[in-house]
């Protein structure tokens, strides 16, 4: 994947703040501090387009980046840090999941989870309601460089022990300090907005 083109479009809190072009969005949804900043970095090849907070939770709104001027890359805010009052994690698991199960262009979802360690309870919620939904999705395995590559099967299988996912479902290994899993997961970006566009000619 060639990126020619990668910027910051907005901070969405709202729906009528989404865009309106009609472009493919592919979301990001995860746990404070497992890498989704990272991992968008990566995959656009830019060092600084996406900032880690160092206050985990922070992050409070759909944040839209945009690629090559073909498709967005939507960034959840983090669940599942307890400093995050209980009222605004459910202001913010509202307005998730009218987005997920309302907004037409999503194209895929992907569900980021740390390798090195299972995933929590809320990450097997959020499997469990993306799945209930329908919704595309891929799970990504990130920091990858941080376990021994003779690991990396065992930990991969008790992902998806733990999120019961069927065989045909999909994890993709990534690091976001070596490149490993960014082709693969391009590759299926584009396969899914591909598959979406069939089915709506």
């Amino acid at each position: 994947m060639k990126i020619l083109d990668a910027s910051f479009v907005i901070s969405a809190v709202r729906s009528e703040q989404y865009p309106t072009d009609g472009l493919p969005e592919i979301a990001l949804a995860g746990r404070s501090n497992v890498g989704k900043s990272s991992l968008i970095n990566k995959m656009m090849l830019r060092k600084n387009l996406a900032r880690a907070s160092s206050q985990p939770g922070k992050t409070q709104q759909l944040n839209y980046y945009l690629v090559n001027n073909e498709i967005y890359l939507v960034d959840f805010p983090g669940y599942g840090y307890a400093k995050v009052s209980k009222a605004r994690r459910e202001q913010f698991g509202q307005m998730v999941e009218s987005y997920v199960r309302e907004r037409e262009v999503l194209r895929l979802q992907l569900l980021v989870v740390d390798v090195r360690h299972d995933p929590t309870k809320d990450d097997q919620l959020m499997y469990e309601w993306l799945k209930h939904y329908d919704i595309p999705m891929v799970v990504v395995a990130t920091k990858a460089d941080k376990i021994p590559r003779s690991r990396w099967d065992k930990h991969l299988k008790a992902i998806r022990t733990t999120l019961q996912m069927g065989a045909s479902d999909k994890v993709v290994l990534f690091s976001s300090e070596t490149g490993q899993g960014r082709d693969e997961l391009w590759s299926i970006i584009y396969e899914s907005i591909s598959a979406s566009s069939h089915k709506t000619n």
